[in-house]
Protein backbone atom coordinates (compact mmCIF):
# COMPACT_ATOMS: atom_id res chain seq x y z
CA UNK A 1 0.00 0.00 0.00
CA UNK A 2 1.33 3.42 -0.94
CA UNK A 3 1.76 6.00 1.84
CA UNK A 4 1.71 9.67 0.91
CA UNK A 5 3.35 10.77 4.18
CA UNK A 6 6.65 8.91 4.31
CA UNK A 7 7.25 8.04 0.67
CA UNK A 8 8.76 4.87 -0.66
CA UNK A 9 11.17 6.04 -3.33
CA UNK A 10 13.55 4.50 -5.86
CA UNK A 11 16.54 6.30 -7.34
CA UNK A 12 18.01 4.62 -10.41
CA UNK A 13 21.59 5.72 -10.94
CA UNK A 14 24.03 6.48 -8.13
CA UNK A 15 26.25 9.04 -9.78
CA UNK A 16 26.63 12.47 -8.20
CA UNK A 17 23.05 13.51 -8.95
CA UNK A 18 21.53 10.20 -7.90
CA UNK A 19 23.55 9.98 -4.69
CA UNK A 20 22.72 13.57 -3.75
CA UNK A 21 19.02 13.01 -4.45
CA UNK A 22 18.93 9.71 -2.54
CA UNK A 23 20.66 11.19 0.48
CA UNK A 24 18.39 14.23 0.51
CA UNK A 25 15.29 12.02 0.40
CA UNK A 26 16.71 9.86 3.18
CA UNK A 27 17.47 12.87 5.40
CA UNK A 28 13.86 14.02 4.95
CA UNK A 29 12.65 10.74 6.37
CA UNK A 30 11.60 8.90 3.23
CA UNK A 31 12.36 5.26 2.46
CA UNK A 32 14.96 5.14 -0.29
CA UNK A 33 16.20 2.34 -2.53
CA UNK A 34 19.11 3.04 -4.86
CA UNK A 35 19.76 0.95 -7.96
CA UNK A 36 22.98 0.87 -9.99
CA UNK A 37 24.84 -1.79 -11.93
CA UNK A 38 28.24 -0.47 -10.82
CA UNK A 39 29.04 -1.38 -7.21
CA UNK A 40 31.65 1.38 -6.99
CA UNK A 41 28.95 3.99 -7.59
CA UNK A 42 27.55 3.43 -4.12
CA UNK A 43 30.68 5.05 -2.68
CA UNK A 44 29.11 8.34 -3.84
CA UNK A 45 26.61 7.98 -1.00
CA UNK A 46 27.53 9.62 2.32
CA UNK A 47 28.66 7.23 5.05
CA UNK A 48 25.54 7.85 7.15
CA UNK A 49 23.10 6.93 4.36
CA UNK A 50 20.91 4.10 5.66
CA UNK A 51 18.64 3.48 2.69
CA UNK A 52 18.78 0.25 0.70
CA UNK A 53 21.20 -0.31 -2.17
CA UNK A 54 20.64 -2.75 -5.02
CA UNK A 55 23.39 -3.69 -7.42
CA UNK A 56 22.04 -4.77 -10.78
CA UNK A 57 20.54 -3.83 -14.12
CA UNK A 58 17.55 -1.48 -13.65
CA UNK A 59 15.89 -3.13 -16.66
CA UNK A 60 15.83 -6.44 -14.82
CA UNK A 61 12.41 -7.25 -13.35
CA UNK A 62 13.88 -8.97 -10.28
CA UNK A 63 16.13 -6.01 -9.49
CA UNK A 64 13.21 -3.60 -9.68
CA UNK A 65 11.05 -5.85 -7.53
CA UNK A 66 13.76 -6.11 -4.87
CA UNK A 67 13.99 -2.32 -4.90
CA UNK A 68 10.26 -2.16 -4.13
CA UNK A 69 8.81 -0.86 -7.38
CA UNK A 70 5.48 -2.69 -6.84
CA UNK A 71 4.62 -0.41 -3.92
CA UNK A 72 6.79 2.67 -4.36
CA UNK A 73 5.38 6.20 -4.44
CA UNK A 74 8.02 7.80 -6.63
CA UNK A 75 10.85 6.81 -8.95
CA UNK A 76 13.62 8.95 -10.41
CA UNK A 77 15.83 7.57 -13.16
CA UNK A 78 18.89 9.81 -13.21
CA UNK A 79 21.68 7.88 -14.90
CA UNK A 80 23.76 9.56 -17.62
CA UNK A 81 22.16 7.25 -20.21
CA UNK A 82 19.07 8.88 -21.72
CA UNK A 83 17.77 5.68 -23.32
CA UNK A 84 18.01 3.81 -20.02
CA UNK A 85 16.29 6.62 -18.12
CA UNK A 86 13.46 6.75 -20.64
CA UNK A 87 12.88 2.99 -20.68
CA UNK A 88 13.04 2.60 -16.89
CA UNK A 89 10.60 5.47 -16.44
CA UNK A 90 8.30 3.98 -19.07
CA UNK A 91 8.36 0.58 -17.37
CA UNK A 92 7.59 2.17 -14.00
CA UNK A 93 4.66 4.02 -15.53
CA UNK A 94 3.12 1.32 -17.71
CA UNK A 95 3.88 -1.91 -15.85
CA UNK A 96 3.90 -0.79 -12.22
CA UNK A 97 1.69 2.33 -12.19
CA UNK A 98 4.15 4.30 -10.08
CA UNK A 99 2.31 7.58 -9.41
CA UNK A 100 5.27 9.97 -9.51
CA UNK A 101 8.01 9.37 -12.09
CA UNK A 102 10.84 11.67 -13.16
CA UNK A 103 13.73 11.12 -15.52
CA UNK A 104 16.96 12.95 -16.13
CA UNK A 105 17.60 14.10 -19.69
CA UNK A 106 21.36 14.24 -20.23
CA UNK A 107 21.49 15.15 -23.94
CA UNK A 108 19.01 17.92 -24.91
CA UNK A 109 18.84 16.51 -28.46
CA UNK A 110 17.21 13.35 -27.08
CA UNK A 111 14.48 15.07 -25.11
CA UNK A 112 11.92 14.02 -27.74
CA UNK A 113 12.38 10.43 -26.56
CA UNK A 114 11.00 11.34 -23.13
CA UNK A 115 8.21 13.42 -24.61
CA UNK A 116 7.16 10.46 -26.77
CA UNK A 117 6.74 8.41 -23.58
CA UNK A 118 4.96 11.32 -21.83
CA UNK A 119 7.51 11.30 -19.01
CA UNK A 120 8.18 14.20 -16.66
CA UNK A 121 11.77 15.14 -17.47
CA UNK A 122 14.46 17.29 -15.90
CA UNK A 123 16.98 18.46 -18.47
CA UNK A 124 19.88 19.45 -16.25
CA UNK A 125 22.11 20.41 -19.18
CA UNK A 126 19.63 22.83 -20.77
CA UNK A 127 18.51 24.29 -17.45
CA UNK A 128 22.07 24.69 -16.21
CA UNK A 129 23.24 26.41 -19.38
CA UNK A 130 20.32 28.85 -19.25
CA UNK A 131 20.94 29.68 -15.59
CA UNK A 132 24.65 30.30 -16.24
CA UNK A 133 23.77 32.59 -19.16
CA UNK A 134 21.33 34.51 -16.95
CA UNK A 135 23.92 34.96 -14.20
CA UNK A 136 26.49 36.13 -16.73
CA UNK A 137 24.25 38.68 -18.44
CA UNK A 138 21.27 39.49 -16.22
CA UNK A 139 22.53 41.13 -13.07
CA UNK A 140 19.53 43.45 -12.79
CA UNK A 141 17.02 40.56 -12.57
CA UNK A 142 17.20 37.87 -9.89
CA UNK A 143 15.64 34.46 -10.53
CA UNK A 144 13.61 33.33 -7.51
CA UNK A 145 11.78 30.30 -8.93
CA UNK A 146 12.14 28.02 -11.93
CA UNK A 147 9.33 25.86 -13.33
CA UNK A 148 9.83 22.76 -15.45
CA UNK A 149 13.25 22.94 -17.08
CA UNK A 150 13.40 26.70 -16.94
CA UNK A 151 10.80 27.34 -19.66
CA UNK A 152 9.07 29.69 -17.19
CA UNK A 153 10.87 31.46 -14.38
CA UNK A 154 9.87 33.99 -11.76
CA UNK A 155 12.16 37.01 -11.68
CA UNK A 156 12.51 39.77 -9.11
CA UNK A 157 13.64 43.28 -9.92
CA UNK A 158 13.75 46.59 -8.11
CA UNK A 159 12.10 49.45 -10.01
CA UNK A 160 14.73 52.10 -10.79
CA UNK A 161 14.23 55.85 -10.46
CA UNK A 162 13.79 56.27 -14.23
CA UNK A 163 10.46 54.38 -14.02
CA UNK A 164 8.92 56.50 -11.25
CA UNK A 165 5.25 57.18 -12.03
CA UNK A 166 5.04 54.93 -15.10
CA UNK A 167 2.81 51.88 -15.34
CA UNK A 168 3.46 48.18 -15.70
CA UNK A 169 2.01 48.42 -19.21
CA UNK A 170 4.85 50.81 -20.05
CA UNK A 171 7.44 48.42 -18.61
CA UNK A 172 6.16 45.08 -19.92
CA UNK A 173 5.68 45.17 -23.70
CA UNK A 174 4.96 41.49 -24.40
CA UNK A 175 2.53 38.70 -23.51
CA UNK A 176 5.30 36.30 -22.48
CA UNK A 177 6.13 38.31 -19.36
CA UNK A 178 3.41 38.73 -16.73
CA UNK A 179 3.52 40.63 -13.41
CA UNK A 180 2.50 38.52 -10.42
CA UNK A 181 3.24 40.70 -7.40
CA UNK A 182 4.41 44.17 -6.46
CA UNK A 183 5.89 44.95 -3.04
CA UNK A 184 5.84 48.54 -1.77
CA UNK A 185 6.94 49.61 1.71
CA UNK A 186 7.00 45.98 2.78
CA UNK A 187 3.45 45.15 1.64
CA UNK A 188 2.82 42.95 -1.40
CA UNK A 189 -0.24 43.12 -3.64
CA UNK A 190 -1.47 41.81 -6.97
CA UNK A 191 -0.92 44.52 -9.59
CA UNK A 192 -2.84 45.29 -12.77
CA UNK A 193 -1.19 46.36 -16.00
CA UNK A 194 -2.32 49.94 -15.34
CA UNK A 195 -0.78 49.95 -11.85
CA UNK A 196 1.55 52.91 -11.35
CA UNK A 197 5.04 51.90 -10.26
CA UNK A 198 7.47 53.81 -8.06
CA UNK A 199 11.20 53.83 -7.52
CA UNK A 200 12.16 51.11 -5.05
CA UNK A 201 9.12 48.92 -5.68
CA UNK A 202 9.97 45.21 -5.88
CA UNK A 203 8.33 43.55 -8.87
CA UNK A 204 7.98 39.82 -9.42
CA UNK A 205 7.22 38.66 -12.93
CA UNK A 206 6.71 35.24 -14.51
CA UNK A 207 8.31 35.06 -17.92
CA UNK A 208 9.84 32.97 -20.65
CA UNK A 209 13.49 33.59 -21.43
CA UNK A 210 12.52 35.70 -24.46
CA UNK A 211 9.89 37.56 -22.46
CA UNK A 212 12.27 38.63 -19.72
CA UNK A 213 14.79 39.76 -22.33
CA UNK A 214 12.16 42.00 -23.95
CA UNK A 215 11.27 43.48 -20.58
CA UNK A 216 14.94 43.99 -19.77
CA UNK A 217 15.48 45.80 -23.05
CA UNK A 218 12.52 48.06 -22.26
CA UNK A 219 13.93 48.79 -18.82
CA UNK A 220 17.35 49.69 -20.13
CA UNK A 221 15.95 51.82 -22.92
CA UNK A 222 14.36 54.11 -20.34
CA UNK A 223 17.58 54.17 -18.31
CA UNK A 224 19.55 55.33 -21.38
CA UNK A 225 16.93 57.94 -22.20
CA UNK A 226 17.13 59.24 -18.65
Amino acid sequence: ERNRGIMKTIVVGCGRIGATLAYSLYKRGHEVSVVDDNPNSFYNLPADFQGRIHEGDALNHDVLMRAGIASCDALASVTNNDALNAVVAHIAKVEYNVPNILARNYDPHLRAVFEAFDIQVVSSTSWGAQRIEELMTDGDFRTVFSAGNGEIEVYELVIPAEWEGKTLQDLIPCSTCKPISLTRAGRAFLPEMNTEIHSGDILNVAATFDGINETRAQLRQAEKAG
